[in-house]
Parts: C-alpha cells; sequence; structure tokens
C-alpha cells in the first residue's frame, strides 16, 4: 500500500507546485530582454513622469498597477493621473478623496468608466488612504466626439471656461506620425482626419494636464490605455515637446498565447512590455 501511496503523493506534489509556479506574466525591456519586477521598478524610481500603459479589461495588469504605486509612495511623494477621469470631473473626484461626498454621490457626480468598481476604484482609494492627489487628465468625452465629426475648428468654438479643460489650443499636431497613420489603416473606410484629431487631442489634453500637476520633488503615475503612449507616441510625445528635460518612462502591457518570449511586433513599445497570458480571465 505504501509502495502506491507514495508515487501518487509525490505525482500530487509535483504538479502542485508546477502549477503554484505558473506565471501569469513576463516583464520585458524595450529590447524583449525579461527583466524582473524588482529591476522595473527600481528603474522606475529614478523617473519624474511615469505612463502605465494598459489593457483595460486586464485583472493582472490592474493588480500591477496598484502594487506599482504603493511601491514609489514609499520612496518619494507621488501623483496619480489617469485617462479614466474628465478633466471636468476634477471636482467631485477631489471631494471624494477629501471625504467631502461618499462612494454613492460620486458615482452619481462623476462620469465613470463602467469597469471602475472592479478595475480603478482600488487606485482611487488608495490615493485616498494614503492622501495623494488623483488626476483627471482626459478631454471631456462630448468635446473629442466634436472634435471627431467637426475637426480642431469646433474648439475654437469653446467658451474660456470650457477651454480650461483642454489643452491650450492650437495643439501641435503631426499626423504623420505612424501611431496615427495606423489608426487610420486599423479603421479602414471609417478613418478619417477629423478621427485622428480627435485621438490627438485627447494625447495633448492628457499630457498638458500631467505637466500641470506634475512638481520638482515630486513623481507622476499616469494611467492610460497602452496605445496612448505606445512606440513613445501619443501622450509621451506631447510631454517631450513641452518638456524635453524631464525623465520619462513607458509601460506597456500584451497578451500572448505564450509569454515565455516576446512577440517581434511587441519590441520597442515602452521601456518596460508587460506581457500577459491570453488565457488569464478579463474584468469585463
Amino acid at each position: 500500500m505504501k509502495k502506491i501511496l507514495f508515487p501518487i503523493l509525490f505525482l500530487f506534489v509535483f504538479t502542485t507546485t508546477l502549477s503554484q509556479h505558473k506565471p501569469a506574466y513576463t516583464i520585458y525591456n524595450s529590447k524583449g530582454k525579461k527583466v524582473s519586477y524588482a529591476k522595473m521598478v527600481k528603474e522606475l524610481t529614478s523617473k519624474d513622469i511615469i505612463l502605465f500603459g494598459e489593457l483595460h479589461n486586464n485583472a493582472i495588469v490592474h493588480w500591477l498597477q496598484y502594487e506599482i504605486a504603493s511601491e514609489l509612495a514609499n520612496s518619494k511623494p507621488l501623483v496619480l493621473g489617469a485617462e479614466m477621469f474628465e478633466t471636468d470631473n476634477q471636482e467631485p473626484l477631489n471631494n471624494y478623496l477629501k471625504g467631502a461626498i461618499d462612494q454613492k454621490a460620486f458615482d452619481t457626480l462623476a462620469r465613470l468608466w463602467p469597469n471602475y468598481k472592479t478595475d480603478y476604484a482600488p487606485l482611487v482609494n488608495f490615493a485616498k488612504e494614503r492622501q495623494l492627489p488623483f488626476i483627471a487628465t482626459n478631454i471631456p468625452r462630448r468635446y473629442a466626439s466634436m472634435v471627431y465629426k467637426k475637426g480642431f475648428e469646433f474648439l475654437d468654438t469653446l467658451t474660456l471656461h470650457e477651454k480650461a479643460w483642454i489643452a491650450p489650443l492650437p495643439i501641435p499636431f503631426v499626423p504623420e506620425l505612424p501611431g496615427y497613420q495606423n489608426i487610420l489603416k486599423m479603421m479602414g473606410d471609417h478613418g478619417t482626419p477629423q478621427l485622428v484629431m480627435a485621438q490627438a487631442i485627447k494625447d495633448a489634453t492628457m499630457a498638458h494636464f500631467i505637466l500641470k500637476n506634475y512638481n520638482s520633488g515630486t513623481r507622476l503615475l499616469h494611467f492610460n490605455g497602452a496605445y496612448h503612449s505606445n512606440n513613445y507616441e501619443g501622450i509621451l510625445w506631447y510631454l517631450k515637446q513641452s518638456a524635453p528635460t524631464y525623465l520619462y518612462a513607458s509601460i506597456s502591457t500584451v497578451s500572448q498565447e505564450s509569454i515565455d518570449k516576446l512577440l517581434p511586433e511587441h519590441n520597442g513599445l515602452a521601456d518596460f512590455i508587460i506581457c500577459v497570458d491570453s488565457h488569464m480571465t478579463n474584468t469585463y
């Protein structure tokens, strides 16, 4: 009986140990070389502004965002910012952070994303607990929608009060940037110059509010969709136009069938590329 039980027990222990060590993600540098989480965090602590590009529905990445924010908050005053909050919602966000309104009121007063409770509430509550600023950086969606329909000319019709919620006009605009040209390719017949303008005004506005809220002696960690900062374009392009001497870092997120080796098309997306197993359950 003992001879039978021993190999069964050994097999159970072996398979359990193997499953416990199956990684859900691997981190790579811009050249496709594996790096440790600790090494990534160490390098991030030397930067002024960090753009964390996410896949919006990826649970692993949202967890890593929380962990990285926690690490960075321990070494230097930290400011958080996010695409997921529009600039005209800064007041209710501030009121929630300081406890002037509760979560129910915040839900009512701010235009929160459908996945806020699962994916972004932990970050906002972390900022609240640690008394950290959290900056709404994205252009109000109604204005981006009108740029998509009418182009930049629409923005000239805004009042001075409304213009305070967007990047100063006129914004620099280079439609030939590869990232913007790729949008046109991906959209096919639906791709228009105005579509690229709508993307650019989002990038420019996020960059503007990142710089507006960054101060020497602090560090700013910004969360955005990966496409807004991939290939060192988008938000990062605008940041460097206005403040080229700051120290920047970018993170991107990709999903692959196998995370053992980064696919060639993902090389160079960012300083650090988080490669997540595509079998991982998404939040929506």
